[in-house]
């Protein structure tokens, strides 16, 4: 059996750390980082530890004054070391305060669970085999303060992934509240059309994505033209190539939404280009 953190504790898994009145379970009062622990080192730290802290400050946490990134990296690689995970392994870390009503969180107000889990040795490789992607219609995503971070309320990705296994996709695109694309149920979403680049911009609602900023800014420094823009279902459907990306997989290859096929010729150069920038 393997072990988890609880506010700086290990605890073997399957230990109750919640009960009925914790703020995190009643509304889903928490943010949380899913990140990747290689050869026992966090891949893209700065990036998730900010978006981490600027989660907590929009949400209104009380930070202890102990709590750091460097805390946070320290238990992290020490689960990992008990775990038996140190040389690849997921980290999801999570920030949720404790009891109290809708108004009142006078109880305990910081508290936070790390997990890790071991990855495949060949995880982070482009897949040879594409992805076959639906888009998921019965739920949107708003465009607020709260969407561009990895908050615990994630319903409409919840019942998007659950309507993708029912149909065999390997995951499910979302739509804003505009009817544009918005993201995947765990990654952000590039198309490429006529080898020009097109994300989602964050003001789309999008997810503030760790790996797609490192995509971004490896691109643009390797004078890539990358537009950051309102993508309509068309645009997505009419392209030539589309790859996911977060920080767990890098770069996923899509073979095709629906009736839509699409080639990997350039995601190929993308991918050897921006695992260049992150190793």
């Amino acid at each position: 059996m393997g072990h988890f953190i609880f506010n700086g504790k290990f605890l073997k898994d399957g230990a109750a750390v919640a009960g009925p009145g914790n703020r995190g379970l009643r509304y889903g009062d928490g943010v949380f980082e899913t990140m990747k622990l290689l050869n026992g080192n966090l891949v893209l730290a700065d990036g998730h530890f900010a978006r981490l802290w600027k989660g907590m400050q929009v949400l209104g946490f009380e930070i202890p004054k102990l709590m750091s990134p460097e805390k946070f990296t320290e238990e992290i690689k020490a689960l990992a070391q008990k775990n038996g995970q140190e040389k690849k392994a997921r980290i999801r870390l999570q920030v949720f305060r404790g009891d109290g009503g809708l108004y009142d969180n006078s109880g305990s107000q910081f508290n936070y669970c790390i997990e890790s889990w071991e990855l495949a040795s060949d995880n982070g490789s482009l897949n040879s085999n594409g992805l076959e992607l639906g888009i998921y219609t019965a739920a949107r995503k708003s465009c607020d303060v709260l969407a561009n971070l990895k908050h615990c309320n994630f319903l409409p990705y919840v019942v998007a992934a659950l309507h993708a296994k029912k149909e065999k996709w390997n995951d499910a695109l979302l739509l804003n509240q505009h009817e544009r694309i918005c993201d995947s149920t765990i990654a952000n979403v590039f198309i490429i059309k006529n080898e020009e680049l097109f994300t989602p911009a964050l003001s789309e609602g999008c997810v503030a994505g760790v790996m797609r900023e490192q995509v971004i800014a490896a691109l643009k420094a390797s004078n890539w033209n990358v537009n950051e823009v309102p993508l309509t279902i068309d645009d997505l459907l009419q392209a030539d190539e589309v790859f996911l990306t977060n920080s767990i997989y890098n770069i996923r290859w899509v073979k095709s939404i629906g009736k839509s096929d699409y080639k990997n010729d350039v995601i190929q150069k993308i991918y050897s280009l921006v695992l260049g920038t992150i190793g």
